[in-house]
């Protein structure tokens, strides 16, 4: 059957391929001063009042119900609490370009979770791009060894660990509930809210009595950058891109993010890249690639 070409869907994956490359540079620049759980409370926060905008212009700013709530709790806390708020942690010791390499494998984190809860076969093919994934995992980190014993730096792939496990969790629920509301605005903005309260409370634990006078205009545009574009767009579009296409194929849309990540860490924060970064980066996306792609797609979940 021939599929009429859908502009919509190709502008929320090319909103999410770009935008969110760019968040790994913003939330660097971000954490520069703000403490990342104040970082992440003023992006999902703001985020959630834009939502709450649109939607009484819109006259939809409704309750929810309690069982769609808990719906939206859940990946509230796996995608914007945990991952997002775990990736801001990690990004205070990693380059953001280390950080964006290492989020690139949650396509492959998401198919290996599609296989246990049965959503996908393992094959051949999946198989040899997970190990190829992994060559590159361990070319990134065979000749930093020593930075392991930086409990800085150990701290913040553990994580950046955590986060693509939680960002993976979260997108298999969502493609799993989403279909529940078509309302994406309504969704993100309980969504939204719940993550922004709950990362208030943590940066009131975890960096009581800040010293707002410290942070610069630089981390403030960047928290700013974070919640319009990294929050309100980009997750608007990977909602709206869950709704017509598969989680994993919304998912290697992570490459995408690490090219633009990588080259922006590089260009504006002069940080570091070798020839094994490059090597590992290529093995990591040509893996997820592998895993991927397809010559005729068929309807999945």
């Amino acid at each position: 059957m021939k599929q009429s070409f859908d502009y919509k869907l190709i502008f929320a994956l090319t909103a999410v391929g770009i935008i969110w490359g760019t968040t790994f540079l913003g939330i660097r620049v971000a954490v520069e001063t703000i403490p990342p759980w104040f970082v992440t409370s003023i992006r999902q926060g703001l985020a959630g009042f834009i939502m709450m905008i649109i939607l009484l212009f819109r006259k939809e700013l409704k309750w929810i119900g309690w069982e769609n709530l808990r719906h939206q709790l859940v990946p509230s806390v796996l995608m914007l609490v945990i991952a997002n708020g775990f990736t801001t942690i990690a990004e205070q010791t990693l380059p953001s370009g280390l950080a964006s390499v290492i989020s690139a494998l949650s396509p492959i984190v998401i198919f290996l979770g599609s296989i246990l809860f049965g959503l996908q076969k393992m094959s051949l093919k999946g198989f040899v791009g997970v190990i190829i994934g992994f060559c590159g995992v361990v070319l990134i980190f065979k000749d930093g060894l020593e930075s392991f014993l930086d409990e800085d730096y150990r701290n913040g792939i553990i994580f950046m660990g955590f986060a693509i496990i939680a960002w993976a969790a979260g997108t298999i629920y969502t493609k799993f509930h989403g279909s529940k509301s078509r309302n994406i605005v309504l969704n993100l903005f309980y969504q939204f809210t719940m993550a922004s309260c709950i990362q208030l409370v943590l940066a009131s634990i975890f960096s009581p009595n800040p010293d707002i006078s410290t942070w610069s205009a630089t981390s403030i545009f960047a928290a700013l950058y974070l919640s319009v574009f990294g929050s309100v767009i980009a997750f608007f579009s990977y909602n709206y891109a869950l709704k017509h296409v598969t989680a994993v194929q919304v998912s290697i849309l992570s490459y995408i993010n690490t090219i633009i990540a990588v080259f922006l860490g590089w260009l504006l924060l002069k940080e570091k890249i070798t020839m094994d970064f490059i090597i590992a980066t290529v093995l990591i996306i040509l893996g997820v690639f592998i895993i991927n792609y397809k010559k005729k797609e068929k309807s999945v979940i």
